[in-house]
């Protein structure tokens, strides 16, 4: 008995829930590629789902809990170094980030 054939006997007329797991490749796949969502490949489920899971795990926090969740897994076995460094000398605003108007002039006045 194939799958349509099975929900059918049950009487559900939707399809499967894709496993998260192969949705989170098909969303890692489309953000590592830089494609569309059209055009990640059908294996990783329908464009469609991919998109929706996306948006609904951005929003309710499933991203930032997979993340606090690998990254409290690596700091217990070490494998982080908190520390993070920036070198000031190479952050550089564009000229026109100023805040200067176009075609002000400079006015000097004397003491």
């Amino acid at each position: 008995m194939g799958p349509a054939a099975a929900f059918a006997a049950h009487g559900c007329d939707r399809r499967p829930r894709l496993d998260d797991r192969m949705v989170l490749n098909g969303i890692v796949w489309k953000f590592r590629t830089g494609v569309a969502w059209r055009d990640v490949p059908e294996r990783y489920g329908s464009w469609a789902t991919l998109h929706t899971r996306f948006r609904r795990w951005a929003k309710d926090g499933t991203f930032e809990r997979m993340l606090q969740a690998a990254q409290a897994k690596a700091d217990t076995a070490g494998d982080i170094d908190w520390v993070a460094s920036v070198d000031p000398t190479i952050v550089r605003a564009h000229r026109h980030a100023a805040g200067a108007r176009k075609g002000a002039s400079i006015a000097f006045v004397k003491p």
